[in-house]
C-alpha cells in the first residue's frame, strides 16, 4: 500500500464537494452543504483564498481530505494552524490515511512556525475522540464554541 498526500488543487473540487457532502451526511447535517464545486474552486484556490485543502490518495486512489487554515494566538503571539475539516472514506478507514493527514498538517504547523494546532470534534465523535486521545490531543473542554450565521448574523451586523 503506497499513502501520497499531496496538495489540492483547483481540479480537485469535484472531488472535495463529494468528500464534503459524505463528510456532511455522516455528522447527520447532509441537507445543511451550500458548498459547490464553483464555491469550493473560489474559496480555496482564488486570489486571497482564506484556505488550503489536501488530498491523501491510496494506491493513486483519492480516499480523503483536509481543509486547513491559519488563525492567531495573540496570548502566543503566534499564528495558528486550525483543521477545519478531514474525512477519510469508511472503505479506507484503519489503514493509516487519518493519521497521516493529521501528521502532515503538524509538520505543516512546525515548518510554519505555529504554536497551535487545533480542530473541533463532535461530542459523540466516540471513534474520533478515542483516536485524537490516542495520538496526544487534549480536549479544551473549558471553551464553549459560539458560531452566529445566517439571518443572526445579518440582523446583528445590521444593529
Amino acid at each position: 500500500m503506497t499513502l501520497h498526500i499531496r496538495p489540492a488543487t483547483i481540479a480537485d473540487s469535484e472531488l472535495i464537494l463529494r468528500f464534503i457532502i459524505e463528510l456532511a451526511v455522516y455528522e447527520k447535517a447532509g441537507d445543511q452543504v451550500a458548498a459547490t464545486v464553483d464555491t469550493i474552486g473560489t474559496s480555496l484556490f482564488g486570489p486571497g483564498a482564506p484556505a488550503r485543502a489536501l488530498i491523501c490518495e491510496v494506491d493513486g486512489e483519492a480516499v480523503g481530505f483536509a481543509v486547513y487554515f491559519f488563525n492567531y494566538s495573540t496570548w502566543q503571539a503566534k499564528k495558528g494552524l486550525y483543521l477545519e475539516d478531514l474525512y477519510v472514506s469508511p472503505a479506507s478507514r484503519g489503514k493509516g490515511a487519518g493519521k497521516a493527514l493529521l501528521r502532515h498538517l503538524a509538520a505543516i504547523a512546525v515548518e510554519e512556525g505555529c504554536g497551535r494546532f487545533e480542530w473541533s470534534v463532535l461530542d459523540w465523535n466516540q471513534p474520533a475522540i478515542d483516536f485524537y486521545l490516542s495520538i496526544g490531543a487534549l480536549p479544551q473542554d473549558e471553551w464553549v464554541r459560539y458560531r452566529m450565521h445566517g439571518a443572526a448574523l445579518r440582523d446583528f451586523a445590521a444593529g
